[in-house]
C-alpha cells in the first residue's frame, strides 16, 4: 500500500501535534516495509518557508516587547513586572529555535523511511489548470499534481493521501480524480493508521 502525505505531516512530527503518535508509527511502518510512505517533495520545503515566517513574527513582536520593557523598567512599581515580563518575552526567541531543532529532526527521520516524489517541469505544467478547475491554491495544486503523477507510474492496487488540510482538499474534483485510482482521501492520521490495519491482509500491493 502506497500511504500519501503531505506538509502538515512534517508539522505535526515537528510540532509533537495531537496526531504525533499516528504520525510516528506511520514511519514505523515504513520503516518496517508495511507501507511505502510517499511524501511531494514540495511538502519536504514548505515547512521550513512556514517555519521562517513564524521565526520572524516572533523575533519581530520580541523586539517590540524588549522596547517596551525597557522603557518601564527604570520605574520602581513596573521594575519586577518587567522582568518576568522580559523572561516570558525570551521565551519566543527559545520557542523558535526549538521548532527548527525539531523541525530538522523530523525531517531526517522522514527522510530516511519515505520516498521523496520529485517535482519536475511536466507536473508544474499539470499543476497549473488544477487551480481553477480543481479551485486549489498554487501550493495545493503542485501538491495534488504531483500525487495524480506518481499513481499514474506506480498503479497501486491501494493507496491513500492523508492530509489534515480538508477544507481545500476534500472537494468533488479531487476526490473523483483520486477514486480513478482507487486512492482514499482521509483528513486524519488516525483515521489514515485505521485504514491501512484495516487494509493489513491486502497491503502488499
Amino acid at each position: 500500500m502506497i500511504v500519501y502525505v503531505e506538509s502538515n505531516f512534517v508539522f505535526e512530527l515537528a510540532l509533537m501535534r495531537e496526531e504525533y503518535s499516528y504520525c510516528r508509527s506511520l514511519l514505523d511502518f515504513a520503516a518496517a516495509q508495511k507501507i511505502i510512505l510517499a511524501i511531494p517533495a514540495y511538502s519536504i520545503g514548505e515547512p521550513y518557508e512556514t517555519l521562517i515566517r513564524r521565526s520572524k513574527h516572533r523575533k519581530d513582536l520580541h523586539d517590540k516587547l524588549e522596547v517596551e520593557l525597557n522603557e518601564l523598567s527604570p520605574s520602581q512599581p513596573y521594575e519586577k513586572a518587567s522582568q518576568e515580563l522580559k523572561e516570558s518575552a525570551a521565551f519566543l526567541l527559545k520557542s523558535n529555535e526549538e521548532e527548527e531543532r525539531r523541525l530538522g529532526e523530523a525531517l531526517n527521520d522522514i527522510l530516511d523511511v519515505t520516498q521523496i516524489i520529485p517535482l519536475d517541469a511536466q507536473t508544474i505544467r499539470n499543476a497549473f489548470p488544477l487551480q481553477q478547475s480543481h479551485d486549489l491554491s498554487p501550493q495545493d495544486s503542485i501538491v495534488f499534481a504531483t500525487i495524480l503523477a506518481h499513481l499514474m507510474s506506480a498503479s497501486p492496487q491501494t493507496s491513500c493521501f492523508i492530509t489534515k488540510n480538508s477544507r481545500d482538499f476534500v472537494v468533488t474534483p479531487v476526490l473523483a480524480d483520486l477514486a480513478k485510482y482507487n486512492c482514499k482521501l482521509l483528513t486524519r492520521f488516525s483515521d489514515g493508521w485505521g485504514f491501512i490495519n484495516s487494509q493489513a491482509p491486502s497491503s502488499s500491493g
